[in-house]
């Protein structure tokens, strides 16, 4: 049963329904190219109906209503588009204008009290189920296209790997020749002008070839891991490298622990180290640096852990870039293709390990992560 202050108190709002909802749509905010600007005030109407019949109703039959008023309101906004604050703004301005015609009923606060407590309740209930149905809605939005952008980036990463191993193997076939003939020429005429420069060249040429290469296949056939020292690898690799060391006038420091053995693709190790190296060089080289510095450093981080650091004194990387920078096809160079450090991650993650980013505004440091051989190196260390 109404108490009399509950039918007065609708009896009044049904007289001046009307003037509260044109008061309530001409403060809202609606953005005009809102397909469904039009439903707003019928969508205001149904919410007071709501209002104005609950001491009708029991909890449940409340609670229902206001739901499946609240998923069709959603609804509309999530395929309107709108920003969900606007949305509980204008929902809001309902209930402040509902309170300010509650003070021109001529009844006490404490004879509506129980009246306004319901009101709360409602509205409450109404915005709880819309914003939760609009927020599913949108995350359902994002997945769908996070999805779908993943899709098209793997069909990217899958149709650049059937271009570069073709176009690879074909490259290759001439390169080897020229190679084979450059080592004739060298037994010919030892003292030939310019052989190891141009040998060289050919080795850093195959070394990028190798490294798109590695795009295109997690694994080679006919391909077996071995054992072999890392300290012993990290020395070939800075012989590799030695010319551009040299150029780049860059002072190496090194503080490797003892001869760890690694078990793997050791070729596929050894490009990770140039990779990341030649990257520091680069840099250095690029940005002027006073007194360009890479250290190289090992140690046991656990009993099965090996950590390898690479550290340049080069300019910090931004925080924001430091997972980026692993992402394929990304790069700051005006040159790069993006893809050194995505195929580096690529390897150590098919080795078991991880590969990090720690930079301040003193150094810069690479971290690889890979397990450890506890057992001594036999034969097998051989690298090429």
């Amino acid at each position: 049963m109404f108490t009399g202050e509950q039918t007065d108190l609708i009896a009044f709002f049904n007289q001046n329904k009307e003037k509260l909802v044109q008061e309530w749509e001409d403060a809202i905010v609606i953005n005009h190219g809102d397909p469904f600007k039009l439903k707003i005030r019928e969508n205001g109407v149904a919410l007071l109906n709501v209002l104005l019949t609950m001491h009708l109703r029991s909890k449940k039959e409340l609670v229902d209503m206001i739901e499946n008023i609240a998923i069709e309101v959603s609804e509309e906004r999530v395929l309107a588009d709108i920003n969900i604050g606007d949305f509980v703004y204008n929902v809001n301005l309902g209930r402040t204008i509902l309170y300010s015609y509650l003070s021109k009923t001529g009844m006490s606060w404490s004879d509506m009290q129980e009246s306004i407590n319901m009101i709360n309740f409602c509205f409450d209930k109404f915005l709880y189920f819309a914003v939760s149905h609009f927020s599913e809605a949108k995350n359902k939005i994002i997945e769908e296209k996070t999805m779908f952008i993943d899709s098209t980036h793997q069909d990217r990463l899958t149709l650049l790997g059937q271009m570069t191993s073709s176009f690879i193997h074909e490259f290759r076939n001439p390169l080897t020749s020229v190679q084979g003939f450059i080592q004739l020429l060298k037994a010919d005429f030892p003292n030939m002008r310019y052989l190891d420069i141009i040998s060289s060249e050919l080795d850093q040429l195959n070394f990028r070839i190798s490294q798109f290469l590695l795009l295109s296949k997690k694994e080679l056939i006919g391909k077996e891991k071995v054992q072999f020292g890392l300290n012993t690898l990290i020395d070939e690799v800075l012989n590799f490298l030695y010319p551009s060391i040299l150029d780049g006038k860059v002072k190496i420091k090194k503080d490797l622990s003892e001869d760890f053995t690694l078990n793997g693709y050791a070729d596929e190790i050894r490009q990770v180290f140039i990779n990341i190296i030649f990257n520091a060089i680069d840099v250095l080289n690029h940005h002027g640096v006073p007194i360009p510095t890479i250290e190289i450093s090992s140690c046991l981080e656990n009993t099965e852990q090996i950590k390898i650091s690479i550290t340049n004194n080069g300019p910090v990387i931004p925080a924001e870039l430091r997972t980026t920078i692993f992402e394929p096809f990304f790069t700051t160079k005006k040159l790069g293709t993006g893809l050194g450090l995505f195929v580096c991650k690529e390897i150590i993650e098919k080795h078991k390990g991880t590969l990090t980013c720690d930079s301040t505004l003193d150094k810069t440091t690479f971290s690889i992560y890979l397990p450890a051989v506890l057992e001594p190196a036999g034969l097998n260390e051989t690298i090429f």
